[in-house]
């Protein structure tokens, strides 16, 4: 499951239309209006930086290019503030299920799940880990739409019902461990800064949009006591359709001037700095 790992790399294989739609789906999220709960500090980039969750985290791209992911760029920034490393353990196809149980979809067999691989490496390095980025939820509701030539179907409640699972896999589990371990003798000591999801399928699926923003209104608000949120969607363009930043953020380039075959929901070099810079915002420099 770690990024630096390359035979994990390795394995990664071109992705259709129907399978990348599988991996990052579900779209994105509310504006500015969450924001980090009053009670928590935001604290400056430390020694280490630790990168979790999916596709995103990971740094996927239709291409084969994984080296120009958000955490790559966040990283350049942090560096000039005196980060030193960063620990990246996005993995494809991760759900929160998967995170706390293990068996990532891309994680090589008995990889430790990612929750328990964050928690030991903030625990080998008390007081020294900031920030912890997350990104996390789009796989937990994507089987919950269709999409066929003609648009795109929503079971609501299906969807209703993984997005609470969600809510109680971030609150009750993810966000809780995350937190105790960034805390050293009773004061936390770092950062969790979790994303909202741009949506790659509004401009030729605009029904998607209100669940995007029900999706991200739900993560704002799981976050809220742990950590902060950061406006991906809002910096990708919101919810107006058409959304020209579709076709230059991401490769789903499906109704623009130019589109690429076959049509991939990940964010392309440009896109993933629109996300580093997103996330940078909101982390103070010391």
């Amino acid at each position: 499951m770690l990024k630096e790992a390359h035979t994990y790399r390795r394995i990664i294989v071109p992705i259709t239309l129907v399978i990348s739609l599988l991996f990052a789906f579900v779209p994105a999220a509310l504006a500015a209006t969450y924001a980090q709960s009053p009670s928590l500090h935001l604290f400056g980039p430390k020694q280490h930086y630790l990168a979790l969750g999916d596709s995103l985290a990971f740094g996927f791209q239709p291409n084969g290019d994984f080296t120009h992911g958000y955490v790559n760029d966040l990283f350049n920034d942090l560096q000039q503030n005196g980060t030193k490393d960063v620990k990246d353990l996005g993995c494809p196809g991760e759900s929160s299920i998967t995170f706390i149980n293990g068996s990532c979809p891309f994680a090589p067999a008995g990889t430790p799940a990612q929750l328990a691989a964050a928690v030991v490496f903030l625990k080998a390095n008390p007081g020294k880990v900031s920030p912890v980025t997350l990104d996390i939820g789009s796989n937990d509701v994507l089987r919950d739409t269709t999409i066929t030539s003609s648009g795109c179907t929503i079971n609501q409640t299906q969807f209703d019902a993984d997005l609470a699972k969600l809510d109680t896999n971030l609150t009750m589990t993810i966000l809780p461990a995350l937190l105790g371990a960034l805390t050293v003798k009773g004061k936390v000591t770092g950062s969790i800064v979790m994303m909202n999801y741009y949506d790659p399928l509004q401009n030729v699926c605009p029904n998607t949009v209100p669940d995007t923003q029900t999706l991200n209104q739900h993560l704002a608000a799981d976050v809220g006591g742990f950590g902060t949120i950061v406006d991906v969607f809002g910096a990708f363009g919101g919810a107006g359709v058409p959304n020209p930043n579709i076709c230059t953020y991401t490769w789903f380039t499906l109704g623009c001037p130019t589109s690429t075959q076959p049509p991939d929901i990940h964010p392309t070099d440009l896109g993933y700095s629109v996300i580093a810079n997103t996330f940078a915002a909101a982390i103070p420099p010391d």
